[in-house]
């Protein structure tokens, strides 16, 4: 490539060094997490036990998006040959790296709700699908050849594992390329995330329906998966700028300028608009038709305690990146970059909150030691998996093809 050659002042072996304040807060928000978790399963009855529950999937879920995201994000330069992105790509492959552990926190979470009917039981309970129970309910009936036990966990697997396989497999590829140079790992990467991007646009409606979507089996939606696909992608996009303004101002990737953030804003930007887009298709139809069996998704979420929150996810995910993007500086400055990832990272949770705890807990909403501690476990989980997993390898795809033209990309 000769790329060392014009670029001397660039350390290309460069790695993160994953110690001191990060490595101890991490922890420290991990343990913090498991105390909450206890504290909600041992100390509570069983509405506690039942909000530790709804906040573990909420954030187990919410995890597996983000790293799901980070997979997807790999794939699709892959497969759209971006330049821009070259230099950056190692962030992605960290969170993508570590999405098998996200996906075996998730499938023990939906397990275990299932299990001891703490999740899932407006399908899942005794007698739902006998027409002689008293607990009779004929569209649960209807729907029971999918929402079953066997066929839900066979799905989680089926998805989780699929994702997992081709992340770890593009990740592999990438670090090879360090040390072996060429192309063959860029054209063996390009086939791959082509079938990856086919089989992850087909499943994942398909696996918000189950794991979100089934929370309140009466009701459907056919927009839900882009909703939720929208709301993954962005969040994904937020925990990328994160990690990579992080590692700047630590000295880290001088490489990469403002040229490559404006390009990530541009994608928070677009794609917030595309999740409201979604949100408000599915709202406004649904306001609108004012069918019975519709209507009552919402009707939960106006509700006292849901309605000041629901209109606040569409400040934070809507109003806020419009305003606070729409400026082409603003989308080049680190610190403004930095406040709306986080601030949009805060609102796709209360995004998630609203879709999850009307249908788990309704009315006996909380915010307290279970619903902080269980959000601070998690950060700590995924700040300590991906920054341990970017110390393993250098900083950059030191010979990716299109590395040069990313170190001059200039917008």
């Amino acid at each position: 490539m000769g790329t060392h050659n014009h670029h001397h002042d660039y350390n290309f072996n460069e790695r993160y060094e994953f110690a001191g304040k990060a490595k101890t807060f991490s922890i420290i928000a991990i343990v913090v997490g498991i105390a909450a978790v206890a504290y909600g399963m041992l100390m509570g009855d069983h509405i506690l036990v039942e909000r530790t529950y709804a906040n573990l999937l909420l954030m187990g879920y919410y995890f597996t998006c983000v790293c799901a995201a980070g997979a997807f994000f790999v794939a699709l330069q892959y497969v759209t040959q971006s330049a821009w992105s070259a230099g950056i790509v190692r962030i992605p492959q960290a969170m993508a790296g570590i999405l098998p552990i996200a996906a075996i926190i998730l499938l023990v979470i939906v397990g275990l709700g299932l299990s001891t009917h703490n999740l899932y039981h407006h399908w899942h309970a005794e007698g739902l699908t006998d027409p002689k129970s008293a607990n009779y309910d004929s569209i649960i009936a209807g729907k029971s050849w999918y929402l079953n036990f066997s066929g839900f966990l066979t799905r989680q697997v089926i998805f989780m594992g699929l994702y997992s396989i081709f992340a770890v497999i593009l990740a592999k590829l990438s670090y090879k390329e360090d040390l072996e140079g060429g192309l063959n790992s860029y054209k063996k990467s390009f086939k791959l995330s082509a079938i990856f991007l086919v089989i992850f646009g087909f499943t994942t409606p398909i696996w918000s329906f189950d794991t979100i979507m089934s929370l309140e089996a009466h009701w459907f939606s056919t927009m839900f998966g882009w909703y939720n696909f929208a709301a993954m992608w962005v969040s994904g996009l937020c925990a990328i700028t994160v990690i990579l303004i992080v590692l700047k101002k630590a000295g880290y990737m001088n490489w990469v300028n403002e040229n490559h953030l404006h390009d990530l804003g541009k994608l928070i930007f677009g794609f917030s608009i595309f999740w409201t887009y979604v949100w408000f298709a599915q709202f406004v139809l649904i306001w609108y038709a004012n069918m019975p069996e519709e209507t009552v998704y919402f009707y939960k979420r106006w509700e006292p305690e849901y309605k000041p929150w629901f209109w606040l996810s569409i400040i934070i995910n809507f109003v806020a990146p419009l305003l606070l993007l729409v400026d082409r500086d603003a989308k080049r400055k680190q610190n403004a970059m930095l406040f709306v990832s986080i601030l949009l990272l805060a609102g796709h949770w209360l995004d998630y909150y609203i879709m999850i705890m009307p249908g788990t807990v309704e009315t006996h909403r909380g915010f307290g030691i279970v619903e902080i501690g269980t959000t601070i476990g998690f950060i700590g989980l995924f700040t300590f998996l991906v920054l341990n997993k970017l110390s393993k390898q250098n900083l950059v795809a030191k010979n990716h093809p299109f590395l040069d033209e990313s170190l001059h990309h200039q917008i």
